[in-house]
């Protein structure tokens, strides 16, 4: 245990000290990720997107609330959630053939608020996806399965955000 807590400590640290200016704008441009503007506040973009997940027919298995966490620890985080959602009749098959998959699986998306209080929604791309997460565990996302999860993903989030 003593490795773990050397490490959080460590992080702390270096984030305590980095300087804000230091950062990234909270919308700079990020290699294979997708982000989009939201017309709602967070936890109405969270539950909209959830309620797409569904009608699609897909689960969704949680939601990471970022904020929540760092409330619990006396700090303060501007919404941050993460909401972890899939389909496992697709899925299953696919960590049925490579276990290391489970590692990077289910598909996730953020729902974020900026210091302006401006809501947005940040998935992946499916080339990422392809490369990420599919390539590291040796299983072919082809470029069709790619066009179709960014079709199929960016809808949800489009159906969130709307």
């Amino acid at each position: 245990m003593a490795p773990i807590r050397t490490l959080a400590a460590a992080l702390l640290l270096a984030t305590a000290l980095l300087p804000a200016t230091a950062l990234p704008p909270a919308r700079a441009a990020e290699p294979g990720l997708v982000t989009e503007p939201s017309r709602h506040d967070a936890r109405q973009t969270v539950e909209r997107f959830a309620a797409a997940v569904r009608k699609a027919g897909w689960t969704v298995f949680t939601e990471v609330d970022h904020a929540a966490a760092a409330r619990s620890a006396g700090m303060t985080l501007r919404p941050r959630s993460v909401v972890l959602f899939g389909n496992p009749a697709a899925g299953t098959p696919a960590m049925q053939a490579r276990p290391t998959l489970a590692l990077d699986l289910p598909m996730r998306v953020l729902v974020w608020e900026d210091e302006q209080g401006r809501v947005f929604v940040t998935r992946s791309s499916g080339a990422d996806i392809a490369a990420r997460v599919f390539g590291r565990h040796g299983q072919p996302f082809p470029a069709e399965a790619q066009r179709n999860f960014d079709a199929f993903v960016g809808g949800l989030v489009a159906a969130a955000a709307n």
